[in-house]
């Protein structure tokens, strides 16, 4: 009996680095409200207790921070980030962060050394039951263009997945709070903006799927933030 327990039970170190992550994840959660004075808006959409794809803008590394700190603490549970490996396991700080606070889904950007493509493991995960944050643009936008061409992978994964909700997403404002080679956030108020769900059409074609997946992204920009975005050309696979 003693044997069977003991095999069943993690060990010490697991614990403790659990308990530890469960902590790291509540002082980000409150550290990015502090910094940020986040808030979810929920617009044409609610939080619900099915499986989601969440696809927003990037132009931050914490952009998923807030996305996921911004979820009800159920989803947030079952919801991981869509990561670039590369960043991500560059340290065992960011390497425990990225595993065991967020469970984030670890993908090779650059798709190198044969590895695994990163819509199939986006998929796989989609497939056994996971919801996840993604990125559709595919990078960060450091630039002044409003948003990236999207990538054709979320219409793979739309196709792939009819079983799970798009929803579109707009982070606003991270990217003054945490410009590219600032080491210390500079506080400013942030709204993560959850839009209504989008199906994919039966028949609709790639081009004008991620067109209308871009426009809804678009539209959910505060009125103060409201610019005329041209069309961007779809970027390749």
């Amino acid at each position: 009996m003693k044997d069977a327990l003991s095999s069943d039970t993690p060990p010490a170190r697991e614990i403790a680095r659990r308990l530890l992550a469960a902590v790291t994840g509540r002082l980000i959660i409150g550290a990015a409200g502090l910094l940020t004075g986040v808030r979810a808006v929920w617009a044409g959409s609610t939080p619900k207790a099915e499986q989601t794809l969440y696809f927003a803008n990037h132009t931050s590394h914490g952009d998923f921070v807030l996305l996921w700190a911004t979820l009800p603490a159920d989803l947030r549970a079952v919801t991981r980030p869509v990561a670039g490996q590369d960043y991500w396991m560059a340290s065992r700080t960011r390497q425990f962060i990225g595993q065991d606070v967020f469970n984030a889904l670890m993908i090779k950007r650059d798709g190198s050394d044969g590895g695994p493509n990163p819509v199939e493991q986006m998929t796989t995960a989609l497939n056994a039951g996971d919801s996840l944050i993604m990125f559709p643009e595919g990078t960060r936008n450091t630039g002044d263009e409003i948003m990236l061409p999207l990538k054709s992978g979320l219409f793979h994964i739309a196709r792939a997945c009819p079983q799970v909700r798009l929803v579109p997403v707009w982070i606003e404002n991270l990217k003054r709070v945490l410009p590219k080679g600032t080491l210390v956030p500079i506080p400013l108020a942030c709204s993560v903006r959850y839009g209504a769900p989008l199906v994919l059409a039966e028949g609709e074609d790639k081009a004008s799927f991620l067109a209308r997946a871009r426009q809804a992204m678009l539209d959910l920009r505060p009125e103060h933030d409201r610019e005329d975005a041209a069309p961007a050309p779809e970027a390749a696979p």
